[in-house]
Parts: C-alpha cells; structure tokens; sequence
C-alpha cells in the first residue's frame, strides 16, 4: 500500500463522498475511484458501503482507517526525525501519558530541555494505559509514562521519584466530606465510578477487601476530568488519583485520600532497542539525571 493512497482513502473517509474527497484533493474524481479500486484489491476486502447520500466504512475500512492513520502520522514524526538540523540539537519528541500530576516532573526536564535547545518541540498524547501502550508499541511516541500498577515487562523504565496518592473525589456536602480520609467499608455499598484501567488491579481490589466486581459501580472512566462532572452531578465517588482535578476555593468538591494510604509510582517506559533521535535521547539523559540512576528498571 502507498501512502498516496492511504491519504486518499482517508480523504474518502473524512468527507464520505468521492466527489468531495477528490475535490479537497485536488485529482479527477475517475482517478480517486480507480485508486480506491486498486486498494481493495490489494486489501483483498470491501472496504466502503456506497449508500445513496454517503459513503461509510466497512468493519475492514474501520480498521484499516485507524492502521492508516498511525502510518501516517509515523512517517511523519520520522521525516521530522531525519530533516533535523545537523548542526544543533533539534527535533521532536512524541510522550504519551496517562493523568498524573507527577507528570511536573517530566514537565520541568522538558522546560530546561527548550531553554538550553530550543529548536526541540514536545508533542504530549493523553490516554488511559492501553492507549499509550499501543502507541508506544507502534512506534507513534518515544516515550509513555504508566501509572503503577501497570504491566511494563516488555519495556525498558525509569521510575519518577514522585508518587500519586489515591483517593475518593466526592461533592463536599457528601457525608464523607467530614472525614479526613476514606476506609474501605465507607463505600461499601455506594455509587462508585471508577478507572477502567485501576479496576484490574489486584493492588487496589485488595484494599477495598474484595472483587472490584463485588463493587457498587455505578459508572466507569479513562480520564478523571470527565469523571469529575458526573460526581459534580451526583452520580458517586470517583476514586481516583489527588490533584489532578482543582478541588480549592470555590469548587463544589473534595478530596479525601484512602487509609490504609494508597500509592502509585509513575514509569516512563520506552521500547528495548528503540533508536532514539537526539533530541529524544538527550531528553532521556536529562530525565536520568533528575531521577537518578536508582530509577532504573
């Protein structure tokens, strides 16, 4: 498969019309339909539903779309990579991370890293740990930084030296708001939301003393800003991790950190024998440096 045809499959993806895709890319419409024909010989598979007003995606043009899009957007971080400037220290360096305010951490390397070179651009990516592992694994960022407990045993870490507390977000006219942290048995029988990602913990089931499936859970979530609206309305406590969601002044909620404490160490995980450009590979060294060779995993 080229990429000329992959962006045009794309293209076809986005607009739903081979007219409108074959007139933001500028060729004849005849063209993009015999492109089109080309590639799903070469797939082997249908992959567009002709409808009389649209044009949609099989389940193959699904999963090509989102194959396509990774491509894509490798070839591009690596054509970045390559058309550096030799003679300083430039590029990109793709992270992607889950939320964690002990991302700080990264986040102070990263600004020493632009004052001393400042021809190097951070590109952060946001999701839950399976998310950042895929990309990790297809080679769409340098670097993804896991919150424990997660399983990085095919990846070579380096622990951060802050830690995350866990807790439970609750509206502060919640009864538990009046105590200074959360047992087990308070949310015995409450509406619980929680991670999707901390729910296969055997750690934190452990804690609340049974099965995550004997739990009430009254919602699930990959990022705990959203999470954060749903206690907002009162559909339960989140647990969850502290200080990611502004809980001071005004706002209608609050934070109370679990007992016995809970905590989570932070890795940033890259793949054993990944090549990294320099910019990559200086960050990784300055990253070192601050952690401290004690963080090597």
């Amino acid at each position: 498969m080229e990429l000329r045809e992959l962006r045009y499959f794309l293209a076809i993806a986005r607009e739903k019309s081979i007219t409108g895709a074959a007139q933001t890319l500028y060729i004849t419409q005849p063209s993009l339909s015999r492109q089109m024909q080309n590639l799903e010989r070469e797939a082997g598979q249908k992959l567009f539903e002709r409808g009389s007003k649209e044009i949609t995606l099989t389940e193959a043009g699904v999963l090509l779309k989102r194959r396509a899009e990774e491509m894509l957007a490798l070839y591009e971080k690596t054509k970045a990579e390559l058309s550096a400037e030799t003679e300083s220290i430039c590029g990109e360096i793709y992270i992607g991370s889950g939320e964690s305010y002990a991302i700080d951490e990264i986040a102070k390397v990263a600004k020493s890293l632009r004052e001393e070179h400042p021809g190097i651009t951070f590109h952060f990516y946001s999701g839950d740990t399976q998310e950042v592992t895929e990309r990790l694994d297809h080679g769409l960022i340098d670097f993804g930084v896991l919150v424990e407990p997660a399983d990085a045993s095919k990846y070579v870490c380096l622990r951060l030296s802050q830690k995350d507390t866990w807790g439970v977000l609750m509206r502060k006219d919640s009864p538990l708001a009046e105590k200074q942290w959360v047992e087990p048995s308070d949310l015995y029988g409450k509406p619980l939301i929680r991670s999707r990602h901390a729910m296969k913990a055997a750690e934190l089931s452990a804690w609340f003393g049974c099965d995550a499936e004997q739990m009430h859970v009254a919602a699930t979530y990959n990022l705990l800003y959203n999470a954060s609206l749903l206690v907002k309305e009162g559909l339960g406590y989140a647990v969850g991790l502290d200080k990611i969601i502004n809980t001071t002044g005004e706002s209608e909620l609050c934070f109370r950190p679990l007992k016995p404490s809970f905590q989570s160490s932070l890795l940033v995980a890259w793949k054993s024998g990944q090549v990294f450009s320099r910019a990559a590979r200086l960050f990784l060294d300055a990253l070192r440096a601050q952690c401290g060779k004690d963080g090597q995993k």
